[in-house]
């Protein structure tokens, strides 16, 4: 999606709300691409200033053809300045990669700025762990972002505050559900934990064997809350019988246990 607005070096989001009318958007084929054509039409219905709007096509199509060599996820220029003598620069930018093309980019190795990232998060790219920390006190690692996203809005919806977003991918073993929970309870607000995975490709036995040798290894303090279903789930149920750890049936049951164990221990 291609979005022009004459109304540059603002937050777009309230140019929105407020002047809707001012933000031109366009939808982009991927297999036809950029027309110049279409570009000069979004420049209109943009309002930008007539003059400018030829060196503002070359400027928009130099920016999607280095945002698809790129491998970009978002490139966005604000403000996009006109000079006194007409010229188009790029007064300020943002550029985002898709972290999984990354491979294709070595160049850019040279660009990354660790030290710059919440320091859970870069130990978890690290590891090729999708995780992101929210600030609440109940830790969430779920298999597949949409499983997670859910989850975290059950915990939500039983008054509780996810501390994250961890999605251990599809075909979690032991040690990778070991390398997560080791990198959700590093996070000193955290409480308690809720571990919700589902088995298609993951199998609900390695799960339970992972998070087993976590507890057994890690000085864990807070209540764990797992629920399993899916492939193998009651060979994973018979693992966590015997250990410390909690089972719940549902979703909304281990949501609803876990905020619980964490609001009595408050």
């Amino acid at each position: 999606m291609l979005i022009v607005s004459a109304k540059g070096g603002m937050d777009i989001e309230a140019v929105a709300e407020e002047d809707p009318d001012a933000i031109a958007r366009m939808p982009v084929d991927p297999i036809e691409g950029l027309r110049d054509y279409k570009l000069r039409q979004v420049c209109y219905d943009a309002k930008l200033d007539p003059t400018v709007i030829g060196k503002a096509v070359v400027f928009l199509r130099q920016l999607y053809n280095a945002y698809v060599a790129s491998d970009g996820s978002l490139a966005e220029i604000n403000p996009l300045a006109v000079t006194e003598d007409g010229r188009v620069l790029a007064a300020d930018a943002k550029f985002q990669i898709d972290d999984s093309a990354l491979f294709r980019h070595p160049e850019f190795a040279a660009f990354a700025q660790a030290d710059e990232e919440d320091e859970i998060e870069a130990r978890a790219h690290a590891l090729d762990i999708a995780y992101v920390r929210l600030g609440g006190n109940i830790g969430i690692i779920c298999n597949g972002a949409g499983l997670t996203m859910t989850t975290m809005d059950e915990v939500k919806r039983a008054g509780g505050h996810p501390a994250d977003f961890l999605d251990v991918g599809g075909g979690a073993q032991a040690e990778r559900v070991r390398e997560c929970l080791n990198i959700v309870l590093s996070d000193p607000n955290v409480k308690g934990v809720l571990i919700n995975i589902f088995g298609g490709i993951t199998r609900c036995d390695e799960v339970a064997k992972g998070v087993i040798a976590a507890t057994e290894s890690l000085d864990i303090r807070v209540p764990i809350v797992v629920r399993l279903a899916g492939t193998r789930a009651e060979e994973g149920a018979a693992l966590l019988a015997s250990s410390t750890l909690i089972p719940a049936g549902t979703m909304q049951e281990a949501a609803a246990h876990i905020v619980g164990l964490v609001s009595s221990a408050a």
